[in-house]
This record gives C-alpha cells, sequence and structure tokens, in this order.
C-alpha cells in the first residue's frame, strides 16, 4: 500500500494522480502499486508538483515497517537518525525545500 499527499500542485497533476490512485480526500491518493510503477508515479510527481510540495509512503521491509520520501517546500524535514526516519519542525517562518 501506498499514500501520496500532495499541496498546491497544479490541476493537471491531481488528475494524472487520480488515474492511478483513489483520492480519498482533497489531494490524498492512496493505492497498491509495484515498486516498478510506484517509481513511475513519483517521477510523475516530481515533474509536474511546480511550486507545491509531496510526500510518498509506502510500506517496506525497514524498521518501521514503511519508508517515505518529500519533495517541495515545507516546515517538515525528514531526518534519518540511526537508520530510523523521522519528521523534523523548521522553526516558524523558515520553510526548507526537501526532495527525499
Amino acid at each position: 500500500m501506498m499514500v501520496i499527499v500532495v499541496e498546491n500542485v497544479p490541476l493537471r497533476l491531481r488528475g494524472r494522480l487520480a488515474v492511478w490512485l483513489l483520492e480519498v480526500r482533497a489531494g490524498v491518493y492512496v493505492g497498491k502499486l509495484s515498486r516498478r510503477a510506484r517509481e513511475m508515479v513519483w517521477k510523475n510527481v516530481e515533474e509536474g508538483v511546480g511550486a507545491g510540495n509531496a510526500v510518498m509512503v509506502w510500506q517496506s521491509n525497514t524498521e518501521q515497517g514503511f519508508d517515505f520520501v518529500t519533495l517541495g517546500a515545507n516546515r517538515r524535514v525528514p531526518v534519518e537518525l540511526d537508520g530510523v526516519k523521522l519528521v523534523s519542525f523548521l522553526p516558524e517562518g523558515e520553510v526548507g525545500e526537501i526532495g527525499n
């Protein structure tokens, strides 16, 4: 299973995501795709995100049971600590450009 959440992205990208995944809420897409299909979908997100941001989470054989990637400007920045991915918050008013 995988989940993609997008914010402030062009409508064209949202429509494209809806072709492959089910939009359960505005900007929240879920589905079950192979690794190859998941990578193809994420490549489309990278190409179409514009000034928006996105996160993709999928089931994985890790300590946490999942993995994730992010893209675009957001106060939440992924940080790896002892092999576990966590999310750090930047101070108010700071927005970091994230891309993994």
